[in-house]
């Protein structure tokens, strides 16, 4: 049966971790190759990818272990180039682990495309004529994306909202598009701009903005969690749960707090080939959503006073078009889940939340963020200035040792160790 559970995964060489990874994931040696090269992305795909190529930039993939969500074991690739995400993430899984890992569900995958209707005098009147013609919406709309509908796609439902704004009552129509396992933007504007001038006929308004929501609120991702007390230790589960009470109360926290889940989260979501800022902007925005900017995740204590986490979060990735299917690196990325599914996609993303939510509050209440952080940066400032091999970590412990993590001490042990 094969695991995530790695011992000394770290210790191994870069080649060695490539082959553990390719043999979980049956991964070819052309595939295996491509992970290598960081020209795997040349310059007639990147030229082909966005508007005025002059080159490629590379940051280092690495994989989240020990990962077990809804009973299935995963090896997770994340495109990140903060240190210790990635070590934090995984130990936090190892945690999980020891109690079944984490457990997901997915909402669906429902995108809102919004059309702004304006120069209405009688908005109400007009919301009650578009719910009139809600069918007859739905049967245009879908006609534009028939390869939608045959998978069992399209619009489902027309809402309309009146709002007022700077420039007076204006009438927002959503449609709900069901876009099953892409993310959607396409499709979704594709709708709104056609139905557009059918909402000005019958509604005598004019429509302007014709665009998607990136808050997926009809498509969210949960994830929770169970962590024995027995591996985390009783005062541990009370001081996170300090910390937890700290970011549900105080929006300058919860903004960290936030971040934090998103250090986990846009690593996968990168590393797929998916729209961060689509995923950021909506994880912020649903943070908001009560009128006061929350934590994404939740944490209690329960009945044997083990520590209860969750996670619930707009996750609008998709497996269909955009760079998941332009990239060859991020085609590989998505073997290695072995997912055909968005909607397993967007569990294993939140359920990486979660779990580097819980490392960051682990550090931060146990032994401070600095320790794993600084380890690791003391590393890139020893290597920055030239160190390799036994000098590097001779370097990196003597910095640590005296918690002097800084360029210039970095450089000034690297030139009296060379001599």
């Amino acid at each position: 049966m094969k695991t995530s559970s790695y011992s000394g995964f770290y210790k191994l060489s870069t080649e060695k971790r490539l082959d553990e990874v390719g043999e979980f994931s049956n991964l070819t040696d052309e595939e295996k190759n491509l992970l290598r090269d960081p020209a795997s992305v040349n310059e007639e795909i990147a030229d082909h990818m966005v508007e005025n190529v002059i080159g490629r930039f590379t940051l280092p993939l690495g994989v989240g272990i020990n990962f077990v969500i809804n009973g299935k074991d995963y090896v997770v690739p994340m495109v990140t180039e903060e240190p210790s995400v990635i070590a934090a993430t995984s130990n936090a899984a190892k945690m999980a682990r020891e109690n079944n890992g984490f457990f997901a569900s997915y909402t669906g995958s429902i995108m809102i495309s919004q059309i702004q209707i304006t120069n209405l005098t009688n908005p109400s009147y007009a919301a009650i004529v578009i719910q009139e013609h809600r069918d007859e919406i739905i049967r245009r709309c879908n006609e534009q994306d028939p390869v939608l509908v045959k998978f069992g796609g399209g619009v489902e439902d027309v809402e309309t909202r009146i709002i007022d704004t700077l420039a007076g009552k204006m009438l927002i129509v959503h449609l709900k598009v069901n876009t099953l396992d892409a993310m959607g933007a396409n499709a979704v504007n594709t709708m709104a701009e056609y139905i557009a001038p059918y909402l000005e006929e019958i509604t005598e308004g004019t429509v302007y903005l014709r665009i998607l929501s990136n808050l997926a609120m009809h498509r969210l991702a949960r994830s929770r969690v169970i962590i024995k007390k027995d591996i985390l230790g009783e005062k541990a589960v009370d001081s996170i749960l300090q910390a937890y009470a700290f970011a549900e109360a105080d929006p300058f926290r919860a903004a960290t707090h936030n971040k934090g889940i998103m250090n986990g989260i846009v690593p996968v979501v990168l590393a797929t080939g998916n729209d961060t800022r689509a995923i950021e902007s909506g994880a912020h925005a649903y943070a908001s959503i009560t009128g006061r900017y929350l934590p994404l995740t939740t944490w209690e204590k329960n009945a044997n006073g083990d520590l209860v986490g969750t996670i619930e979060i707009p996750m609008a990735v998709g497996l269909v078009g955009g760079a998941t299917k332009v990239h060859p690196q991020a085609k590989v990325a998505v073997k290695m889940l072995g997912v055909e599914k968005a909607s397993d996609l967007a569990m294993i993303i939140a359920s990486v939340g979660l779990a580097q939510n819980l490392a960051a509050l682990k550090a931060l209440a146990t032994e401070g963020i600095q320790r794993g952080h600084m380890s690791l940066h003391a590393r890139n400032l020893a290597t920055t200035v030239g160190a390799k091999g036994e000098l590097l970590d001779k370097i990196v412990s003597k910095m640590i040792k005296e918690k002097k993590v800084r360029m210039e001490y970095a450089q000034e042990l690297f030139n009296q160790y060379s001599k």
